[in-house]
């Protein structure tokens, strides 16, 4: 007896040590983040206090940018490094590789912040995290804020140094101050001018100058201002915001670009550099309107599997779900991520039947509801009944999410149904989310759809403006083209309509042309109320008939599919994995393409349906 009560005793020390060795999470939330940590409560609204002041500082100065994004921040603050790694992008795994203190991630749905707590002995330990916040709060400034601008405001609030009752903002930077004396600074005409596509971007050894250069002008400039008592940086900054050239509102806001050089080359070399100091006594930060709550080892196993999905470590991420759906069986969070890490890897069946069971168990999650229809959209489920209440759904669930609305629009006109509504929706996408090069192209689609060629070109050309790189430049310039040739083709078709209908009515009658019968009238049913299909396969036999009726043949998976459209203007037309060298013209270049078309039934059971979009690829 003695014997197994020591036993047990020994037990219940050893699962007593487990249990006070286990990590004990905290979630501590404020109006505008998210903390998640394994340290402790205090730890938590630290940092809490640390990011809503970094926020106070871009409402004060920057009165005019939203400060707020819709797709949630979500801060993890591991209380060392070995938790740290837990989280930590796998790049940077490796032996030899940077010590991270910080890690900023963006996806489309999300802003994910990771901090390592026992860094902040550091000098800017968070350093990282300020510059891709400063990005985030200048998001929807893409299409008019020229690059050196973006980065060189980036680069100067990321070594603010956030205290007890004020901040430091713009503390020199020695590692950019020694680098530039070493080196020739980019004549400012070219700083000016720098895009995405400019090799002082990509380039890495031009690429350090560009960062540099970009913030030794800014911090200049904001000092200058500040000393001097003038406001040229936001006179500049008004300036491109109406789209003035970068090179000539510089002219116009700072005067000679020469002397300025001069000017900038001095100061690099000084060794006196100003900062800024706010008191942040005053700002409007409620701490009692933070709220904490432990979590249990499972919400932070999903919180963990949803980060990890997301920085190159799939397979951790797999096993850690595996895990949690185990223990429990009907865990959204889990899902929503499984349904991620799916539609990365390409098994879209898989990702859309996850997403589906995570919004059949809480209706209303936003993402779940999205991507389960957006994915039924894309592959192959167009028919499927519930994408259109479950875009709903999502837009009801986060109002200020804009891929919802730019899916919902593209499902409208796609179904050539209440386009008006399609408008509305694909403009708030535009306006929730400026930057986003994709949304104003199908802004564009739509407009075009609605025989709006005017604003369509317009729109695609704001497109060119929000452009990543050259080939969505290229593409959006290829989109201009087929929308002004399109115009000119409309054009030309409704004047021939109107000669046809003068003929008819002099002579009463009129010899069929190819596609159409006597009279003018189609040969195919202009309605086709069917059900909807997706095929992908081979373009053949394309032929055009008068006025702008198409037939063609797909080959798809060894069967033939005979298609039509009474006016292929309607057609929507997108292409995936090329640019265009120019306009293109469905009659001529359809024929042997590659191609995802999607088509309604029709009662005309010569044919297998009339065509409504295709999508060509390479």
């Amino acid at each position: 007896m003695k014997k197994s009560a020591a036993v047990l005793l020994f037990v219940a020390m050893l699962a007593g040590t487990a249990r006070a060795s286990a990590p004990q999470w905290v979630e501590v939330r404020s109006p505008h983040f998210t903390v998640v940590s394994d340290a402790n409560e205090k730890q938590g609204r630290h940092i809490l206090d640390q990011l809503e002041r970094m926020r106070w500082v871009f409402q004060t100065l920057f009165p005019k940018v939203n400060v707020d994004p819709a797709e949630p921040i979500l801060v993890f603050g591991a209380k060392n490094s070995k938790t740290f790694q837990a989280f930590e992008p796998a790049p940077y795994l490796a032996k030899g590789q940077l010590n991270l203190a910080g890690y900023f991630l963006r996806t489309q749905d999300h802003n994910y912040v990771l901090l390592r707590l026992d860094a902040e002995n550091e000098q800017h330990p968070f350093a990282t995290i300020y510059h891709e916040y400063t990005h985030l709060q200048f998001r929807g400034a893409a299409e008019w804020m020229p690059l050196w601008l973006n980065e060189g405001i980036a680069e100067f609030f990321q070594n603010t140094e956030v205290r007890d009752k004020d901040l430091l903002v713009g503390e020199p930077d020695a590692a950019n101050i020694l680098y530039l004396r070493q080196q020739r600074l980019i004549p400012l005409p070219i700083l000016f001018k720098v895009d995405a596509s400019s090799p002082y971007y990509h380039d890495e050894e031009k690429g350090s100058v560009f960062y540099a250069e970009s913030w030794a002008l800014t911090h200049y400039l904001q000092v200058t201002d500040r000393q001097k008592g003038t406001h040229k940086f936001l006179d500049y900054l008004q300036l491109v915001s109406q789209h003035e050239d970068p090179v000539t509102a510089a002219e116009k806001a700072f005067g000679d670009l020469k002397q300025l050089q001069s000017f900038l080359e001095g100061y690099i070399e000084m060794g006196d550099y100003k900062q800024f100091l706010l008191n942040s006594a005053a700002a409007p930060i409620d701490e009692s309107s933070y709220t904490a709550r432990s979590l249990t080892q499972i919400d932070a196993d999903a919180f963990r599997a949803a980060i990890l999905a997301n920085v190159q470590r799939e397979k951790e991420a797999r096993d850690l779900i595996a895990s949690i759906l185990k223990a429990d069986p009907n865990n959204v969070s889990a899902r929503e991520t499984m349904g991620e890490i799916e539609h990365k890897a390409g098994n879209l069946d898989a990702a859309r039947t996850w997403f589906g069971e995570a919004a059949k168990l809480d209706p209303k999650n936003c993402l779940a509801n999205y991507y389960y229809a957006s994915i039924s959209m894309e592959y192959g489920h167009f028919d499927d009944a519930a994408i259109e209440p479950s875009l709903r759904a999502a837009i009801q669930s986060n109002p200020s999410f804009a891929p919802a609305y730019e899916r919902l629009a593209s499902y409208l006109g796609m179904r050539h149904k209440n386009i008006d509504e399609a408008l509305s929706l694909i403009t708030t996408a535009v306006q929730l989310d400026p930057d986003n090069y994709y949304f104003r192209l199908n802004a564009a689609n739509v407009l075009e759809e609605m025989g709006d060629y005017k604003n369509a070109i317009a729109v695609a050309g704001t497109a060119i403006k929000v452009a990543h790189n050259p080939q969505q430049a290229s593409q959006a310039q290829s989109q201009i083209d087929r929308i002004k040739q399109n115009q000119q083709s409309r054009a030309r078709f409704e004047q021939q309509q109107r000669e046809y209908s003068s003929q008819q009515t002099q002579a009463g009658t009129q010899t069929a042309g190819e596609g159409v019968t006597a009279m003018g009238t189609p040969k195919h049913p202009a309605e086709a109320n069917g059900p909807k299909h997706m095929i992908v396969g081979v373009i053949h036999g394309v032929t055009c008939g008068y006025p702008s009726v198409l037939e063609m043949r797909v080959v798809a998976a060894g069967k033939t599919y005979n298609l039509y459209n009474n006016d292929y203007f309607k057609i929507d037309l997108t292409v995936s994995g090329f640019t265009p060298s120019g306009s293109i013209d469905p009659c001529s270049d359809f024929d042997g393409f590659k191609a995802s078309v999607q088509y309604a039934e029709s009662s005309d059971k010569t044919v297998d349906g009339k065509v409504f979009a295709i999508e060509l690829r390479k």
